[in-house]
């Protein structure tokens, strides 16, 4: 059993916009609610409640960033090498919080939850969401804990986005922000693999147009856009590393249509894992945030975006992830400089793909440390 920092912990839910509180606006204009919000908590505020740092999961992430639910936890939260005592974030100092996001389907309201006007899950009903809608949950979270003011925010790819949002949305609610192997809009091409594993779920006969709950679900769509998406989380490099031209379990080649190949089995299974822990319309609906996001089209210019933002910053892009290249990280400091705004950059030689923020917890672990202990001081 892997090693854990922060040992068993327990999740936890809490409820906003219900018949007596104020419904989410939501960006595009529709008010909603109730919302139910999962998060775990490592770690103990300090008496102020200055020492919070908010951790925000990637598309395919959870509350669940760190220790173990029991014994039979097979592995620690996605990211247990960054979150204990003695750690990048370091429990022993700060009080590390994660939350599932709007629209996921780990405890968090999202398409797949009752919808308490029928009693059914949303499906379709659910509204469509944004980077911006998934903050302001967040922000109520915050508030709701006592927490006036983050430490920090901090995340990579999907988290990174909603880690620049904060610095907008709340400038005076975080002093800073720690962003991975992200960007400020997304590219045509990370469009067009979004739309395809969207198409793949949409064409499985099992996705009845969202009203599958209750019955088959679209599991082989749902894989295929798992496939689809894992490559680009991945490198040219450490797939020639890890699987090469090998065979699997043969020496030659079965002229046949059967996978064949170590990094088809590879895929398979990750496609196959995917849909167990995985809700199809949860992969539609958080895909589309993603496209929906850009910030420099939203506020007028990337500078213009930055321009209230009160944060330090520390930004860090990989050389191998060719799905949010370095360059679109590197647009993301040039704007911030242009507005006077306080920034650190670094591009890790790595060569694990855009996976690199989960994976290279030695190098951009020390950087992390280094930048939390600076905010600390100036917070």
């Amino acid at each position: 059993m892997e090693s854990s920092g922060v040992g068993f912990v327990t999740p936890r839910d809490v409820t906003f916009a219900g018949a007596e509180d104020e419904p989410l606006l939501l960006e595009s204009g529709r008010r909603f609610g109730p919302v139910t919000v999962r998060y775990e908590s490592y770690g103990s505020l300090n008496a102020d409640r200055t020492n919070a740092i908010l951790i925000l999961h990637a598309f395919s992430g959870d509350a669940h960033a760190a220790g173990r639910h029991g014994e039979t936890d097979r592995r620690p939260g996605w990211w247990d090498a960054m979150i204990g005592p003695g750690r990048p974030f370091d429990t022993d100092r700060y009080c590390v919080i994660c939350s599932n996001v709007l629209g996921g389907c780990q405890g968090t309201t999202g398409p797949g939850s009752l919808d308490p006007t029928t009693g059914r899950p949303y499906g379709l009903a659910f509204p469509v969401v944004t980077i911006e809608d998934m903050v302001n949950v967040q922000y109520r979270l915050v508030r709701h804990l006592g927490i006036e003011r983050l430490l920090a925010a901090a995340g990579g790819s999907m988290g990174g986005m909603q880690a620049l949002q904060w610095t907008i949305s709340y400038p005076e609610a975080v002093a800073g922000a720690i962003v991975l192997a992200s960007t400020a809009r997304l590219s045509a091409q990370g469009i067009a693999f979004n739309a395809v594993g969207r198409n793949a779920i949409m064409s499985d006969a099992q996705w009845n147009n969202g009203e599958y709950y209750g019955k088959a679900a679209p599991a082989r769509g749902l894989a295929i856009a798992r496939m689809v998406g894992h490559i680009t989380y991945l490198s040219d490099a450490s797939m020639h590393t890890k699987f090469g031209r090998r065979l699997q379990e043969r020496e030659q080649f079965g002229f046949d249509f059967s996978d064949q190949f170590e990094v088809e089995s590879y895929l398979e299974y990750q496609g196959g894992t995917f849909v167990d822990r995985f809700d199809a319309n949860t992969y539609i609906y958080l895909s589309k945030a993603i496209d929906y996001f850009d910030l420099g089209g939203k506020y007028g210019s990337l500078e213009a975006a930055f321009e209230k933002t009160t944060s330090k910053f520390l930004l860090v892009s990989y050389t191998s992830d060719w799905l949010y290249p370095s360059y679109q990280g590197k647009e993301i400091v040039v704007a911030l400089m242009r507005r006077g705004k306080d920034v650190s950059y670094t591009e890790l030689d790595c060569p694990y793909g855009h996976d690199s923020f989960l994976l290279e917890t030695e190098r951009q672990g020390a950087l992390i440390a280094s930048f939390l202990q600076t905010v600390n001081r100036h917070a």
